[in-house]
C-alpha cells in the first residue's frame, strides 16, 4: 500500500510540478531515524530524479525513513524548507543544488544538533562547522569515459565516409558557465581526443539548470551548426530528444535515455549518490564525524556509467571503456594531464585555482602536479575553469 501511495504522489509532483513532503520513502528504522533531502526539481530532472533513486535506495538499504522535499528554489525557501525537516524530527538533512548552500550553512548555525549535508558546494572546508559538510564526485572521469565513446563514434562515422577528419565537430549543451560545468565539458571533450585527434566542439548555454525548450533549441542550433554529435550539462530530455529527431548521436547525462532515443543515445554518465548517503547517515546515527567534504570515485561505486547502446555505438566501445577506466583507476590515465591539451597555443605548468571561495573569487591554490591538473584534490567540488584550444564557446553570457 505503501509503495501505491508513494506512487500516486509522484505521479501528482511530475504533472503539477508540486512542492510536496515524501515520507515513509524506504522501509521505518526501528528507532524511525528521519533523514531530509531537499531536491531543486522533482523526477522530471534527470538531475533530480538521479539523487531521489539514490535517497530511497540508501534510506532502503538502512532501514531509515525519508522525508523528501522537491521543487525547492535557490532561495530563502531552502532553509525554510530545512527547518520544515528539522521539526519534522530529521537528524540528518541533504541538499543537491549549487544555489542552496547559503541556506543549508544558515540552517546548520542555526540547528547545531542536526547534520546539514550539500552536494556540489564549496564552502565547508572553510566554513569550520562541525555540522555542516559537503560532497561530489569525480564526475569529470565518468565524463572522459563518455567522451571516449563519442570519440569511437566520430572515427566510426570517419572511416564509413559520414564526415571527414576535419568534420568531427562535437555539441555540448551547457547550463551556466560554473566550474562544474567547464570541468565537465573540457573532461568529455578530452576523453573524446584522446581517440579522435581531429575533434573539435562548441558549446552553447542556457543560463538555466532545467529548461527543456531552451535545452532543445541550444542542441538544434549546434547540430545546424554542423555539430555531428551532442553531449549535455542540462537536466532535461531537450537535447536528446533534438538528437534523436535529427538522427544525431548523442551522449546524455544523469541516466540512460536509450527507452525515448534507442537510435542516437550511446551511454550516460552520472554520479551515484547512494554511497554518500549510505556513508553519512550511518556515521549521523553513530554520532560520528563526517567529511567536512568527500569526494566520491570510481572506486566507492560514486562515478558509473550506464549500459552502452551498443546498437548505436561504434564496434569495441565497451571493452575500450574498461581499458581506460582500468587506466583512470590505476593512475596512468590522468583525465587533466597538461601534455593533452593547451591553452592560448601553450602548455601549461603551473596555474593557481579558486578553492578556497571568497566572494573575489580570488585564486589562492596551485594545482598542476606532477604534470596534471588535480581536480578534485583540494575540494570536491570542481574547480577546473580554464577555456583550453579546441572547444570554442558561442555565449558566455550566464
Amino acid at each position: 500500500m505503501k509503495k501505491k501511495v508513494l506512487a500516486i504522489v509522484l505521479a501528482l509532483v511530475m504533472v503539477f510540478g508540486l512542492s510536496v513532503t515524501l515520507t515513509g520513502c524506504g522501509s521505518d528504522g526501528g528507532d524511525g531515524y528521519k533523514v531530509g533531502f531537499i531536491c531543486l526539481h522533482d523526477e522530471n530532472s534527470t538531475y533530480d530524479k538521479n539523487f531521489l533513486d539514490a535517497a530511497n535506495a540508501a534510506c532502503e538499504e538502512l532501514g531509515v525513513q525519508a522525508v523528501i522535499k522537491t521543487n525547492i528554489p535557490e532561495g530563502q525557501e531552502c532553509y525554510d524548507a530545512a527547518a520544515e525537516l528539522v521539526d519534522a524530527g530529521c537528524g540528518i538533512v541533504f541538499a543537491n543544488s549549487f544555489g542552496h548552500e547559503d541556506f543549508m550553512i544558515q540552517a546548520a548555525k542555526d540547528f547545531p544538533e542536526v547534520q546539514f549535508c550539500h552536494s556540489t558546494g564549496t564552502k565547508a572546508h572553510t566554513e569550520g562547522l562541525d555540522n555542516y559538510h559537503n560532497a561530489f564526485a569525480s564526475i569529470y572521469e565518468g565524463r572522459y569515459l563518455a567522451g571516449v565513446a563519442a570519440g569511437m563514434k566520430l572515427n566510426e562515422m570517419i572511416e564509413a565516409g559520414d564526415i571527414t577528419a576535419d568534420e568531427a565537430k562535437m555539441g555540448y549543451v551547457g547550463a551556466f558557465t560554473y566550474a562544474e560545468v567547464v570541468s565537465g565539458y573540457t573532461s568529455f571533450y578530452l576523453g573524446a581526443k584522446s581517440v579522435c585527434e581531429s575533434v573539435t566542439m562548441d558549446v552553447s548555454f542556457t543560463g538555466s539548470w532545467y529548461d527543456e525548450a531552451l535545452e532543445k533549441e541550444a542542441a538544434n542550433k549546434l547540430i545546424n551548426g554542423g555539430c555531428v554529435l551532442i553531449s549535455q550539462h542540462a537536466d532535461s530530455m531537450g537535447a536528446p530528444t533534438a538528437c534523436e529527431n535529427a538522427g544525431v548521436p548523442n551522449v546524455s547525462y544523469n541516466g540512460s535515455t536509450v527507452d525515448a532515443c534507442p537510435n542516437t543515445f550511446i551511454v550516460s554518465s552520472r554520479i551515484d549518490w547512494a554511497p554518500y548517503y549510505v556513508y553519512a547517515i550511518t556515521a549521523a546515527q553513530n554520532g560520528e564525524a563526517i567529511d567536512a567534504d568527500w569526494t566520491g570515485t570510481l572506486e566507492t561505486g560514486s562515478v558509473v556509467l550506464t549500459d552502452v547502446n551498443e546498437a548505436v555505438a561504434a564496434e569495441g566501445t565497451v571493452a575500450k571503456l574498461e581499458e581506460v577506466k582500468a587506466a583512470l583507476q590505476d593512475g596512468s590515465v590522468q583525465v587533466f594531464d597538461t601534455a593533452a591539451f593547451t591553452v592560448e597555443g601553450k602548455t601549461l605548468s603551473s596555474y593557481m585555482a579558486d578553492v578556497d571561495t571568497d566572494a573575489a573569487y580570488e585564486k589562492d591554490t596551485e594545482v598542476i602536479e606532477d604534470g596534471a591538473f588535480k581536480e578534485s584534490k583540494f575540494r570536491s567540488a570542481p574547480y577546473f575553469d580554464l577555456q583550453i584550444d579546441g572547444i570554442n564557446l558561442l555565449d558566455t553570457a550566464f
